[in-house]
């Protein structure tokens, strides 16, 4: 399956996405911010694949997910969110990730990664 990178602020969220996508199979990074994503990301290598909360302190996911593809470029990404301004929701089509709006259910979470992922034997 897909190694994953999950960020996310809300313990209790992060928690829940971890659980499922392990559930699921796949190998899963989590990280509470940005900065502890990155180090994350050097230390266990790169994801084929980003769950990114929006509203993260300091650099936001979109952000996030920039700094992220400087090494990765087309690194799939998941934005998780309460935020629907439409401010953001063009920031987060311009920065290509599919979005999805909390709170979700497994089954969408499943649905957006099955999405964004390449077919199974492709991943790198």
């Amino acid at each position: 399956m897909a190694r994953v990178l999950v960020v996310d602020d809300e313990r209790d969220v992060r928690d829940l996405v971890v659980r499922r996508l392990r559930a699921d199979g796949h190998e899963v990074v989590a990280a509470h911010d940005a900065g502890s994503a990155l180090h994350a990301v050097d230390r266990h290598g790169r994801p084929d694949a980003a769950v990114l909360d929006v509203d993260l302190p300091g650099m936001d996911g979109i952000a996030l997910l920039a700094a992220l593809r400087a090494d990765q470029p087309a690194l799939p990404a998941i934005f998780l969110t309460v935020l629907w301004s439409g401010e953001d929701i063009d920031r987060m089509r311009a920065a290509d990730g599919l979005y999805v709006p909390k709170p979700f259910t497994a089954t969408t979470l499943r649905a957006a990664l099955r999405e964004v992922l390449p077919p199974l034997g492709t991943a790198g």
